[in-house]
């Protein structure tokens, strides 16, 4: 069990290994949700099967480059990425955007625990026939949610070994998916749809890489043992890597679907569809590997979860902080499957919402990163005044400036289920990029304003 917390790791135990994450990011993505998605591409933006491939190529390598860059400033400073964020705004400036990140981890957590019970009773209907009823939605949720906090309580090495084996085994029966549905699939309707408007197109992509920019944070929480010699270049290519040899054949599986399926696009239960697409001797072990993989996307965010309440000054050990998470994703998840009345619109407008809440952050701390920042290990963990992280009361006003500006320009942009705003209608709105205006705003801002100098201070060469 991983007792380490904020504290940076020191250099004697940074004995990791860069292919480690390729794994990691196969799994930080192995969830069903993405055949949802790839449906909702076809039915609903009207894109033809080569449009849907374009979607499912570019969204990793733009979300996923942006994890990986980012993750790099976990081998620089060797803590996880909210920590060092108190490099770049400040003991105290650090508290605003680390508040909204924890309480957005909420909801993305939230999100998966459904999406996981939801499985879970599919594969209960499909071997007992049982049907879903109230109290059996509450069981399933409060198993998958204590199985996703033991997981994530155990720490990174229990992560990582269960990554990979959950990597070898969703890949194995996505195989077999891929191979039933070659043989199954009428390829005329699927091949001869018309293309869609390429604004559809766009708004796909943003909307897809909206979800994968939420990773960024957390990004350095699993680099922080590499060593100080590892390959910046090779970890932003074994994070694309590893989240694209999911995002491909998940989302054209669901765009396949959905020719023949159009209701998959718009199930109240974004899973149930498989047990009727699938023969059960793949249905069934395919939904299960699929819950498996759901509670690990879980263990990862209440593993970083955990971090980000420990910097907002809650002084308990990570594996409890990780349990405040655990409870409140409890809480939500219930709300969400009992009372919601369309999940796939609450999820698409919930992933918006998170880009621009995450988009804002990744504006300073990248450009931040890109100046060569060097980080101070005992400045890091140093919350009073004497830290050469306090700048002036606490305050990096530059970095929350310009993280304030940046996320109301998003906002501006961002038009969902519960809000729009004024220039949502706008063709950055429709397309769903509200996130690249925050990130632009955010980024562009910090680095036209003076850096804040802090005491000792420090920089670095950027090598990759």
């Amino acid at each position: 069990m991983e007792t380490r917390g904020l504290e940076p790791v020191p250099d004697s135990e940074r004995t990791g290994r860069v292919r480690a994450l390729f794994p990691t990011w196969v799994a930080a993505n192995m969830t069903v949700l993405l055949l949802t998605i790839g449906a909702g591409l076809v039915v609903f933006d009207g894109l033809s099967l080569w449009q849907v491939l374009v979607v499912a190529v570019t969204a990793p390598a733009v979300s996923f480059g942006l994890v990986g860059l980012i993750s790099v400033a976990g081998r620089n400073g060797g803590a996880p990425g909210m920590a060092l964020s108190r490099a770049v705004f400040g003991q105290r400036g650090n508290l605003a955007p680390g508040a909204l990140i924890w309480v957005a981890r909420w909801g993305w957590e939230t999100v998966n625990a459904v999406t996981g019970a939801y499985a879970l009773l599919a594969v209960l209907g499909l071997l007992f026939g049982i049907r879903s009823t109230s109290t059996l939605i509450v069981v399933t949720l409060f198993a998958f949610v204590a199985g996703s906090f033991l997981l994530s309580g155990l720490g990174l090495r229990a992560l990582r070994l269960s990554c990979t084996w959950s990597a070898y085994l969703f890949g194995g029966f996505s195989v077999l998916v891929l191979v039933h549905l070659a043989g199954a699939t009428s390829w005329p309707a699927v091949l001869d749809r018309p293309a869609g408007p390429t604004s559809a197109m766009i708004a796909g992509i943003g909307t897809l890489a909206a979800g994968g920019i939420s990773w960024a944070p957390a990004g350095p929480d699993f680099t922080r043992y590499l060593p100080r010699t590892a390959s910046g270049r090779a970890m932003v290519a074994a994070t694309v890597g590893g989240a694209g040899i999911v995002f491909l054949p998940m989302v054209l599986m669901g765009a396949v679907m959905a020719v023949g399926t159009p209701g998959l696009a718009v199930t109240r239960d974004p899973v149930a569809f498989i047990g009727v697409l699938l023969p059960d001797w793949i249905s069934v072990p395919y939904l299960a590997v699929a819950v498996l993989g759901m509670v690990l996307i879980n263990a990862m965010s209440m593993y970083s979860a955990g971090f980000t309440a420990q910097t907002l000054g809650f002084m308990i050990p990570r594996a409890w902080a990780v349990g405040v998470n655990a409870a409140i994703s409890l809480f939500l998840g219930s709300l969400l499957m009992l009372v919601a009345s369309s999940f796939v619109d609450s999820f698409i407008s919930f992933l918006n919402l998170l880009a621009v809440t995450f988009s804002a952050w990744i504006g300073v701390f990248g450009v931040d990163q890109l100046r060569g920042r060097a980080y101070d290990p005992e400045a890091l963990m140093d919350t009073t005044s004497t830290s050469a992280y306090w700048y002036a009361g606490g305050f990096a006003w530059t970095a929350v400036a310009a993280w304030a500006v940046g996320l109301a320009a998003g906002l501006l942009f961002t038009g969902v289920e519960w809000f729009t705003g004024p220039l949502a209608t706008t063709w950055t709105g429709r397309s769903g990029l509200g996130w690249a205006v925050t990130i632009l705003v955010s980024g562009g801002l910090y680095a036209a304003l003076p850096r804040p100098v802090a005491r000792r201070a420090a920089t670095a060469p950027l090598h990759f």
